[in-house]
């Protein structure tokens, strides 16, 4: 195996940056936290040492680097093997929905295909723009505000059960200035949002089964065990938020949720529900949207 020693010929940014990416190969390391390949990751760990915009002009590439701004350069990217935690948490921040979040390990790393439903205004889901949405397992608020960026006359709550959570989701509303029309709620599910009603639901809550759970890489492990694990076939939240939902949406109001590789145990359970199945342009499945009044019907 390779050592990190021998680095003193890196002299430009693309030299570190390969260099980084070799290593990270070389380690095994996961990726799939905001990128899905090593390059990328160095790439991005790279440029946040040098202070550099990750649009960078590749002409910049070949700027050489101090021996100082090289050191940097290799504690981060030497981190990033040692630690086996995802760039974004030793980054701090990471874009979602063409917004930057800030995130650490009370969140899970945003990294949902929603990002794109989101941009797009949630059409052809949506037939007008909502009044008020519903974020449920909000974690770092990112869903919630970025539809709040669309959606400029909205009122958005952030429905998020952990204390620690709450505490990133008011600093990315207060970076963003949203304040005066989104909320951080604690809220078990709906426990804790009153009487609210809503005509989206937008949710990402936790649906890995535990027995895949201790099967993910390293990388997982740090992240919130309570925002990817729940049950054996990592449903029960999500029946909680199908079974409730009715409640919650105004007439003709709308619900789409995430359950991203349990598909299969998505379908087991409810095996007759009238979803619809959302494909992306940019990749990433496992997301479905469902009417208040198809859902009060099947249920």
């Amino acid at each position: 195996m390779s050592t990190f020693a021998d680095t003193e010929a890196l002299s430009t940014v693309r030299d570190l940056v390969r260099w980084g990416a070799s290593r990270f190969a070389e380690a095994g390391l996961h990726f799939g936290h905001g990128t899905d390949n090593a390059l990328d990751e160095a790439y991005f760990l790279t440029l946040h040492a040098l202070h550099l915009p990750f649009d960078l002009p590749a002409v910049y590439l070949e700027s050489a680097v101090t021996t100082r701004e090289r050191d940097a350069v290799l504690r981060l990217l030497r981190l990033r093997v040692s630690s086996r935690k995802p760039a974004a948490y030793l980054i701090g921040r990471i874009r979602f929905a063409g917004l930057e979040f800030e995130v650490d390990e009370r969140v899970l790393i945003p990294r949902s295909p929603i990002g794109e439903l989101i941009e797009r205004g949630f059409e052809p889901w949506l037939q007008q723009a909502p009044a008020r949405v519903l974020d449920l397992c909000a974690g770092s608020g990112c869903i919630g505000i970025a539809t709040a960026a669309v959606f400029e006359y909205a009122e958005v709550d952030l429905a998020e059960i952990d204390a620690a959570a709450l505490t990133v989701c008011r600093r990315n509303i207060a970076l963003h200035g949203v304040g005066e029309r989104v909320r951080a709620v604690r809220s078990d599910v709906y426990d804790g949002l009153g009487e609210a009603r809503y005509e989206l639901i937008v949710a990402n809550p936790p649906y890995v089964p535990v027995a895949e759970w201790r099967a993910l890489q390293p990388e997982y492990r740090h992240e919130p065990r309570m925002a990817l694990a729940a049950g054996d076939d990592g449903m029960d939240v999500v029946a909680r938020i199908l079974h409730g939902a009715v409640d919650r949406l105004q007439p003709g109001g709308v619900l789409i949720c995430e359950v991203g590789g349990s598909v299969d145990e998505f379908e087991t359970r409810w095996p007759r529900l009238p979803v619809t199945w959302i494909e992306f342009d940019r990749g990433g499945d496992g997301v479905f949207t469902i009417g208040r009044e198809a859902l009060k019907e099947a249920l």
